[in-house]
């Protein structure tokens, strides 16, 4: 990647990714550069469509935003593979091209996943010393600090290194964005015991018993990703995915039960009206928007995956993300504490 960087916070973004596109994204990015002053957005995607949405919200042309045209868009059903070879005009690549080139310091977007992994993985590269790529992403605890778990379904088969790669970069994660002094990393896994697990998920856990630099605490049950006993929660990308909608889905099942549940009965309606406003903040500490923006890490570059249906508020999230992990140099970081360990490791 060239060395050039941007010489202000500076942030690329896939304007037509995701299953609402500009409708979205354009409201997203303009509440971010009133939130961040120092903030400029450049907007790949569709001149004419994205004009048109600026000036239907009365801010064509915003000192903030740079408008970069593209003429594809990959969507939601193009495979990876596809898109990686036909798509090089689209939002995605578009966004990603600049920040190879170093025009941008990083790049949101919340278009087809598979497709997002492929392109960076090929734009960007990989780090020294990392195999493969991660989605990691914050989830909430009951001690109120977030907790980070990797992968989210970037790398579905992973073997001993690198779920020892993901625990080395999931703790500067929690480091540099959270600001945990020695994060608690655990593995994902079936049972607490010693002997439970795959022979990955074993090897895993001894290569990460030996390393001094990681604050390895073993293995914790899927039951407590949100207790707090971990800091950094590493698992292959089918379970964590698995894992991650099975929560989202959960916590919208409570509230649209309680929602029925109080128009049920007169009593359970004036009782539920009183406690609405507890139950529906309760709610939003688990709400998936406020915790969308999973980091594709490992790479050269800054990368921040916002999920598909993402409104408004979840795409402001995302673009958040990418801000913070700007501001705290993220890969560079990751990178540091890579050669670290490798060094004591030989």
């Amino acid at each position: 990647m060239h060395s050039v960087q941007p010489t202000k916070l500076t942030l690329a973004l896939d304007m037509m990714g995701g299953d609402h596109g500009p409708h979205t994204t354009i409201p997203a990015a303009l509440a971010a550069v009133c939130e961040f002053p120092e903030l400029h957005l450049i907007l790949c995607g569709d001149e004419a469509i994205l004009t048109e949405q600026l000036k239907l919200h009365g801010v064509f042309p915003h000192p903030q935003l740079t408008l970069h045209p593209s003429t594809q868009v990959v969507t939601m059903a193009d495979k990876p593979a596809v898109a990686l070879r036909s798509k090089r005009n689209s939002s995605m690549r578009v966004a990603l091209d600049l920040v190879e080139k170093g025009e941008v310091q990083a790049c949101v977007s919340a278009g087809n996943t598979g497709a997002l992994i492929a392109m960076a993985h090929y734009v960007l590269k990989m780090l020294n010393g990392i195999d493969r790529p991660a989605l990691i992403s914050t989830l909430p605890s009951l001690d109120s600090t977030p907790v980070y778990m990797l992968d989210l379904g970037a790398t579905v088969n992973s073997d001993a290194d690198t779920l020892f790669q993901f625990a080395v970069m999931g703790a500067v994660m929690a480091e540099e964005v959270i600001g945990i002094s020695k994060p608690k990393v655990a593995l994902l896994n079936m049972g607490e015991e010693e002997i439970k697990g795959s022979d990955q998920i074993k090897r895993a856990s001894m290569l990460l018993s030996e390393c001094n630099d990681i604050n390895y605490i073993g293995y914790i049950e899927g039951n407590d990703i949100f207790s707090g006993k971990a800091d950094v929660v590493v698992c292959d990308g089918f379970v964590g995915n698995v894992a991650l909608k099975t929560c989202e889905g959960v916590a919208k099942l409570i509230l649209r039960r309680f929602e029925t549940s109080i128009k049920d009965r007169v009593t359970a309606q004036l009782f539920g009206w009183m406690i609405k406003p507890f139950i529906k903040s309760l709610y939003q500490g688990v709400n998936p928007d406020h915790y969308n923006g999973a980091s594709l890490i490992g790479l050269r570059g800054i990368v921040v995956k916002s999920h598909g249906n993402a409104t408004k508020d979840a795409f402001l999230s995302a673009i958040r993300q990418a801000v913070r992990e700007v501001e705290r140099q993220v890969p560079a970081k990751i990178k540091d504490r890579l050669e670290h360990v490798l060094i004591d490791k030989a």
